[in-house]
């Protein structure tokens, strides 16, 4: 109970009874109030940021994705990282994909070769197009 001008008030009452108001109005309590706004707070402009890049909507596609999934994987943290492009392959599989491409690249320079030394073993037993059009 709170007592204003020998008025016994609720904290209730007191806040929005006509007495209280009008000791606030006539003193300094909420009259720089009226016009101050408060700052926008840092988790707010965090939020507007991550929305503004779309952070929000891929995160959110995402989990509905992982959500809608049939067969729920074992380790969601995995599956995020996939549907999100952060997933990366593990350093073993790296160092055979790097052996594979130059066994491949090695494999196509041979026969690149082979395919320009046959052009040529048959250039010696057809005649060029050139000569074909003359004859």
């Amino acid at each position: 109970m709170y007592v204003v001008n020998s008025q016994t008030y609720s904290s209730i009452e007191l806040y929005t009874c006509r007495p209280f108001l009008d000791i606030c109005k006539n003193t300094a309590i909420l009259a720089p109030m009226a016009h101050y706004r408060a700052p926008e707070s840092k988790r707010e402009q965090f939020r507007r940021y991550l929305e503004k890049s779309g952070v929000l909507d891929s995160i959110t596609s995402v989990l509905v994705a992982l959500y809608e999934e049939a067969d729920k994987p074992d380790n969601a943290l995995d599956f995020i990282k996939l549907h999100l492009g952060a997933a990366s392959p593990e350093p073993a599989d790296v160092e055979t994909l790097r052996m594979e491409l130059a066994d491949l690249q090695q494999k196509c320079n041979l026969l690149m070769g082979e395919n320009k030394e046959l052009k040529n073993r048959l250039m010696q037993y057809e005649p060029s197009p050139e000569e074909r059009a003359a004859e």
